[in-house]
């Protein structure tokens, strides 16, 4: 695309001015947590809009303080001890750091003290809201309009209002039914259960059945005699969850469940509230993933009213966004989609006529922030320029013409005013750790708040490059990341290990701080690898076909992009192929076992984390999305059925699972490890008896020794 060649130009200078500079070396513990931590890039805490006002607010030297949009005037608002006088007067207790806070309007935030939320008039510096919420419940979900929270406490859910007293929704002794809470395994976008109507007169809210889904055991061997923990674990094929959706009307306490009717086995994804509150959408998908339907219903009956429109592909159709209603005019909505081949905004009106595509192009919708005041315009995100630039977009409505805000290539996020007039652009690129940057939604800069200084600048790192290749289908660009050795010679023959994810919903490659690489990256370069990373058909970010083209054969095309790389790996003369290393965790764990088995020709070592070895044995909704079931596809999982590979394994691989993972469930690898056993063929072995699905915390440094060493001693 048109600024491919001077963006990689631009990393190519950058990068050999740095090393002029370099000294020291990142330890292990730098490199896992390190970067996230002392060495992390200067950032701004709490930066957001005042509201009615031209200043914004961050948290600074534990106060808060505001900013004049031209930098010219800072003020001081409230600091910590100010801010403890009024809470503990209240009864409290204090913060030991400036809490984290949210604009309500000019002269009121509202923080949290674990779960009790906490409103302070920072002007007359007094408490004006107290909601008390006890420690122990989960899931809260604030109604700004009726000043309740929602919460669930075990399987159950309630509502607490400002005065104290507290309603049960639901109250069911039978654990296998759950309120409140996710569903789907947090598939389509989903990330919580509960959804406050826009006035607060009602509370829409999941409601789970999955007595009928087999129970899975987890075991947990810290007391003396291990205990079972149990979960509910649905496998592509089996008996899955069944949800629907109720409405609890909160001045009445009456419950009406929406008629989604049958079958019970489908997905209800993308709520969203007519702004009347007397229509909610539901967008239903069948299980087999490859028919939507937006359906609207009745608040008051639950009964179905009429389908908005339907999406169906021959593959799948994955709905992960709620429709938004035009401030401006409610009859009308955007809907976000890819049913013509990338994630783009449509307009459409409340009998489910398209009105427009908003935006159109070889490119992705991320987000949509917001509009404009008079909500002509939308504020988005999207890589337009490049696959793995992501910028800000103001776009009009009506005729889809794009103005794009950000002017420094990179990562982009954004932080809407109120008004839609401006934006606070938070960024990182290849050549910036962080930067901050005013605009307003023209696209004219305000202001520069903060370019952060680069806080590697006195360590000797290897040289990190982006570039391109071609698939073997002769026109699809895949990028690719490579970290060389410090001191690179290409005189030399290097080791090198490929790091691969390969999976939907992942992009590794990205302009953005360190190319979206680990530390741990630039810690064996340190070491003398080269580490090469591609992100191949199937991942994210690049449109519905570069994404679907694996389905029904996990482990295929992926894999042949993959050895593409490979192949341009052989082509630059100082990569040793006969040391050729690969590391990778779940999907790419899947990926490791893969190309250790079918290509152990290549792959001398790898260390493969959490990895799904058996297709069968995964969850149906990620699972089913991508294979269909076991019974319409056996030819699928038969060839990505990693059990039917052991025998393959010449090289020498480690396996690396958490005990008390609840995502790729443990027996995956011990399968594996008994077909390995079955088949005479050595491999190696290692567990975290307390972790889940990764390994996280502190916890983390030890996985990556582990691994570290690992390569060290075999590659």
């Amino acid at each position: 695309m048109k600024r491919t060649g001077l963006f990689f130009l631009v990393i190519a200078l950058f990068l050999s001015q740095l090393i002029f500079c370099q000294t020291k070396s990142l330890t292990i513990d730098d490199a896992v947590v390190g970067l996230y931590r002392e060495l992390y890039p200067e950032y701004l805490r709490g930066i957001s809009f005042r509201p009615d006002s031209k200043d914004f607010t961050q948290i600074k030297d534990n106060s808060l303080v505001s900013k004049s949009f031209d930098l010219k005037k800072e003020n001081l608002i409230i600091d910590l001890d100010e801010l403890n006088n009024i809470i503990e007067n209240s009864g409290i207790g204090k913060y030991s750091t400036f809490p984290s806070y949210k604009w309500i309007s000019k002269d009121i935030i509202r923080i949290n003290k674990k779960n009790s939320i906490i409103e302070v008039d920072i002007n007359k510096k007094e408490l004006k809201k107290y909601i008390e919420i006890s420690d122990d419940v989960e899931n809260p979900d604030y109604c700004e309009k009726n000043s309740s929270v929602a919460y669930t406490i075990e399987n159950n859910l309630f509502i607490q209002q400002e005065e104290g007293n507290r309603k049960a929704v639901s109250n069911e002794s039978n654990k296998g039914i759950v309120y409140g809470q996710t569903v789907h395994r947090n598939e389509f976008g989903i990330h919580k259960g509960t959804f406050w109507s826009p006035e607060g007169n009602y509370l829409a809210f999941y409601r789970k059945d999955e007595t009928m889904v087999s129970d899975y055991p987890l075991v947990d061997t810290h007391a003396r005699i291990a205990e079972l923990n149990d979960i509910k674990y649905c496998m592509a094929g089996m008996k899955s969850e069944e949800v629907t959706l109720g409405i609890y009307n909160i001045s009445s306490g009456n419950i009406h469940y929406i008629k989604t009717g049958e079958p019970k086995e489908q997905y209800l994804t993308n709520i969203a509230w007519n702004p009347d509150e007397k229509y909610i959408y539901i967008a239903v998908l069948n299980r087999e993933q490859n028919y939507m339907k937006l359906n609207q219903y009745d608040v008051e009956t639950g009964n179905f009213v009429k389908t908005l429109f339907e999406e169906r592909n021959e593959k799948y159709v994955e709905p992960s966004t709620p429709m938004t209603f035009l401030p401006s005019d409610p009859s009308k909505f955007i809907w976000q989609t890819r049913k013509n081949g990338y994630s783009h905004l449509y307009l459409y009106d409340l009998e489910g006529r398209e009105i427009s595509q908003i935006t159109k192009g070889e490119f992705e919708v991320q987000e949509l922030y917001g509009f404009t005041a008079n909500g002509k315009d939308i504020i988005i995100k999207a890589n337009k320029e490049t696959p793995v630039d992501f910028d800000i977009y103001r776009v009009n409505i009506a005729s889809g013409a794009m103005i794009r805000i950000t002017k420094d290539s990179g990562s982009h996020n954004a932080i809407v005013s109120a008004d839609g007039a401006y934006v606070i652009d938070i960024y990182s690129s290849v050549t910036v750790p962080n930067g901050y940057i005013l605009y307003d939604t023209k696209g004219k800069k305000t202001s520069t708040i903060l370019i952060s200084k680069n806080p590697l600048a006195d360590y000797k790192l290897g040289e990190m490059k982006i570039g391109t290749l071609k698939a073997n289908d002769g026109k699809t660009d895949l990028y690719y990341r490579m970290v060389l050795p410090v001191d690179f010679d290409p005189a030399k023959k290097y080791p090198c290990i490929v790091y691969v994810y390969g999976g939907p919903h992942a992009q590794l490659i990205a302009n953005r701080w360190l190319g979206g690489a680990a530390g741990w990256d630039y810690y064996m370069a340190q070491k003398g690898y080269i580490v090469f990373t591609l992100d191949n058909r199937g991942s994210a970010n690049r449109g519905l076909e570069f994404e679907n083209i694996i389905h029904r054969q996990l482990g295929t095309i992926e894999v042949q992009d993959q050895l593409t790389g490979v192949e341009f790996l052989r082509s630059l003369g100082y990569v040793d192929m006969d040391r050729i290393g690969v590391h990778g965790w779940s999907y790419g764990g899947f990926m490791t076992t893969t190309l250790m088995t079918d290509h152990a020709d290549i792959f001398k070592v790898g260390v493969a984390g959490g990895p799904v070895i058996n297709w069968e044995l995964y969850e149906i909704m990620y699972g089913e999305r991508y294979m269909d079931t076991p019974d319409e596809n056996p030819e699928g999982y038969e060839n990505s059925n990693l059990l039917n590979k052991a025998e393959k394994l010449t090289g020498r691989l480690m396996i690396i699972h958490g005990a008390m993972d609840p995502v790729v469930v443990w027996q995956h690898s011990l399968n594996f490890l008994d077909k390995c056993i079955e088949k005479k063929v050595l491999v190696d072995y290692f567990v975290y008896p307390s972790h889940e699905h990764n390994v996280r915390g502190l916890d983390r440094v030890h996985l990556m020794r582990t691994v570290t060493r690992y390569f060290d001693d075999n590659l």
